[in-house]
């Protein structure tokens, strides 16, 4: 699902990309905003291997960079001069349906945006299939069906455009043969590529912390520094599943050093916290690593040091009294 989120006059685009274990995907997210106040150029564009960004363009500059150090590495200048030429064929692609969309929207005035993904996603078996989304205005628009050479709505302002591009059958016989044909073959050369590097696996280092309020007492359980991506989390309760509507679903997020971390929360009576363990699964782990609460000591060891410390200082301040006391009545002797 395309979701969309405008926060201080930025633009994020979430789109996770979920893997089934043994798999591998190449997707491009494209993007753009028909006003430049929201801080999008015309067009930007996204390239990802799994769940690694390898390729950035934009419509301003017009140039393609590399984002990944195997990709500027290993990539041959045939290949690079390729892939820049199909983004800049995109950008022109995008341009275009940008301003069918918002035509057939009676838009021309406002601050629009645009977003699309496709690509492809190979499995361990080496079949494949592909994918490609538009999203208008943050919300999900249309749909390619390789099956049918057609276009899914998603809402009923999409018929026109849906009605348009589906009159041109050459446009779907393309779409339908970059998603079957190309997109499988350059993953395969970027797969080549990244061996060692995209096959890798970082395991997660598992945490339970304990949070309370004043009318709720919580478990958070984290996952830090793990890679791939593809990661399971769930709460058990006496070692048994709990149902899924029972834990907060978890967030899947980048740290920046291209590994990721993920979260889960559950409200436990107060009392019980014990009962319940965090198990995640993970494809760098041999097998399902389970996690629990434990109390800190080191409340009771500070409040013991503490103590220990008030003593101390009674004993010496009675000692230095006592030896006051004793000299002035030796004195007054």
């Amino acid at each position: 699902v395309l979701s969309l989120h405008l926060s201080g006059g930025l633009l994020y685009l979430l789109l996770p990309v979920a893997l089934s274990p043994g798999s591998h995907s190449l997707h491009y997210l494209f993007m753009g905003a028909s006003e430049q106040d929201l801080g999008l150029s015309l067009f930007e564009a996204l390239g990802y291997v799994d769940d690694q960004l390898f390729v950035f363009y934009d419509h301003e500059s017009r140039r393609v960079e590399p984002r990944t150090p195997w990709v500027s590495s290993r990539t041959s200048s045939q290949m690079w001069l390729q892939l820049s030429q199909s983004l800049k064929g995109w950008d022109h692609m995008f341009t275009v349906d940008f301003w069918t969309i918002m035509d057939n929207h009676n838009h021309s005035k406002e601050s629009h945006t645009l977003q699309v993904i496709l690509g492809c996603e190979m499995q361990e078996d080496n079949s494949t299939k592909g994918f490609w989304k538009y999203g208008y205005d943050g919300q999900d628009h249309l749909e390619f069906c390789s099956d049918t050479l057609d276009w899914r709505a998603a809402e009923p302002r999409a018929w026109p455009t849906k009605l348009e591009w589906e009159a041109h059958k050459i446009r779907a016989r393309q779409n339908r043969a970059y998603l079957e044909r190309d997109c499988p073959a350059q993953l395969q050369q970027l797969l080549e590529l990244g061996r060692g590097v995209l096959d890798q696996q970082v395991r997660p280092l598992v945490k339970v912390t304990h949070h309370v309020t004043s009318s709720v007492t919580t478990l958070r359980c984290r996952a830090l520094n793990f890679y791939p991506r593809n990661i399971t989390m769930k709460w058990l309760k006496d070692r048994q599943p709990l149902n899924a509507e029972e834990a907060e679903p978890k967030d899947v997020l980048p740290n920046g050093d291209g590994t990721y971390q993920g979260w889960i929360a559950l409200a436990v009576p107060a009392g019980e916290e014990q009962r319940y363990t965090c198990q995640v699964e993970h494809p760098g782990l041999d097998q399902p690593l389970l996690a629990i609460w434990e109390p800190s000591h080191s409340g009771t060891l500070i409040a013991a040091v503490v103590t220990g410390i008030a003593v101390c200082v009674i004993i010496l301040l009675i000692g230095i009294l006592f030896i006051i006391l004793r000299k002035r009545q030796a004195s007054s002797e």
